[in-house]
C-alpha cells in the first residue's frame, strides 16, 4: 500500500498520521483575522521567532493613554499539543474577553504542534516567546505595543490544558535566575492543567480504556521521548529544588470539578504548596463542569466568574 495513504496512527477526531509522515488534520479551526480597529481590544499578529517562524497574536485594550503600562500576559492555548491556534475564533474570543476584563496586554502564542513538532518543541517555543517579550524591558525591543505599554516587571504566564502544562514547564526552565534585564515574571495561571501519570490518584478515573488512550496520547505528542513518569508529564515527580526555584511570586491553579484531569490539578497545587517554594499558590475549583467548559460556554455564569477570578489575579499584586 502507498505509505502516503496508509494510516500509521489514528488520532481521530483530531488527525491521521500516515506512514509517509504526512499529517491530515481533521476539522480544522475556524480562523479569524486580527483587528487593529476593534472598538474594545485591538489585535495584530507578529513574528516572535524568525528562525522557527513561530508567531503570536497581540491584544491591547483601547482607551489607554501613551503613558499607560499594563501587565503582560503570555497565553498558551490548549489542544493536547496537537490542535489549537490563537487565530481560531475560540481562542481569539477567549483572550479578547480576558483582556477586555483584565486590562492586560496579551501575547497569545502560536507554538508548533505535534506530531510534526513533538515535545519539547512547544516548550522551546514558549521559552523563546518569553525571552522575546522580556527583550522589551526598558522601553526597547522590536514591538511598539510591548515597548510602549508593557509593564515588563509584571509578566504572567497562563494557559489551559496543554498550555497550562507548557506554562509550568517553561517556569522551571527559567528557574531562580529569572529573566534578567529588568523583566520579571509575577505569576502563573494554570487552567485545567494537562498532567498525567502512570498510577491513578484518589478520585481519578480507573477506566482502563481512558487511561490507555491518555497514555498513548502522551507518547504520541512526545514521539516516545518523554515518559509519563517524567516530571514534565507528572510534576509530583519533580525535584523539590526545581520547584522551589520557580521564578514567580504567585500561582493560581484553576480546576473543573468534573474534569478527568481534576485530580492532577489538585495534586499539582499540593505539590507546589508543600515544595518549600516561597511564593503563594491558590486553588480555584469550578463545581459541576467539565474540561475547558469556559471555551464552549463563554457567557455562562461560571465561565464569567472564572474569567473574573483570573482577571483579579493579574492585579492582586497591586493590593499590597
Amino acid at each position: 500500500m502507498d505509505p502516503d495513504a496508509e494510516i500509521a496512527y489514528d488520532y481521530s477526531p483530531y488527525l491521521y498520521l500516515y506512514k509517509s509522515g504526512r499529517v491530515k488534520r481533521l476539522n480544522p479551526p475556524d480562523l479569524v483575522p486580527a483587528s487593529a480597529t476593534d472598538s474594545v481590544v485591538a489585535s495584530r499578529d507578529v513574528i516572535v521567532d524568525s528562525t522557527t517562524g513561530v508567531s503570536a497574536r497581540l491584544f491591547l485594550p483601547n482607551n489607554i493613554n501613551a503613558e499607560t503600562k499594563l501587565p503582560v500576559l503570555i497565553y498558551l492555548h490548549g489542544g493536547g499539543f496537537v490542535i489549537g491556534s490563537p487565530f481560531s475564533s475560540t481562542y481569539h474570543d477567549f483572550v479578547h474577553a480576558l483582556v477586555a476584563h483584565a486590562r492586560v496586554l496579551a501575547v497569545s502564542l502560536d507554538y508548533r504542534l505535534a506530531p510534526e513538532h513533538p515535545l519539547p518543541a512547544a516548550y522551546d517555543d514558549a521559552l523563546s516567546a518569553l525571552r522575546w517579550v522580556a527583550s522589551h524591558a526598558g522601553g526597547s525591543g522590536p514591538d511598539s505595543w510591548l515597548a510602549e505599554h508593557g509593564d515588563l516587571r509584571r509578566i504572567f504566564l497562563a494557559g489551559d490544558s496543554a498550555g497550562a502544562n507548557i506554562a509550568h514547564n517553561v517556569l522551571l526552565q527559567i528557574g531562580a535566575g529569572g529573566l534578567g534585564g529588568g523583566a520579571r515574571i509575577e505569576g502563573v495561571v494554570l487552567i485545567h492543567p494537562y498532567f498525567w501519570g502512570k498510577h491513578p490518584l484518589d478520585g481519578e478515573t480507573a477506566s482502563v480504556g481512558l487511561r490507555e488512550w491518555l497514555e498513548s496520547s502522551w507518547e504520541f505528542v512526545s514521539a516516545g521521548a518523554i515518559g509519563l513518569e517524567d516530571p514534565r508529564a507528572d510534576p509530583s515527580n519533580e525535584a523539590e529544588d526545581r520547584l522551589k526555584a520557580m521564578p514567580c511570586r504567585r500561582a493560581l491553579v484553576v480546576v473543573a470539578e468534573n474534569d478527568f484531569y481534576a485530580a492532577r490539578g489538585r495534586a499539582y497545587y499540593e505539590t507546589v504548596r508543600r515544595s518549600g517554594w516561597s511564593g503563594s499558590v491558590e486553588l480555584y475549583v469550578t463545581k459541576g463542569v467539565q474540561h475547558v467548559f469556559h471555551l464552549w460556554t463563554p457567557e455562562s455564569r461560571k465561565a464569567v466568574e472564572m474569567r473574573k477570578k483570573i482577571a483579579a489575579f493579574f492585579h492582586a499584586d497591586k493590593l499590597f
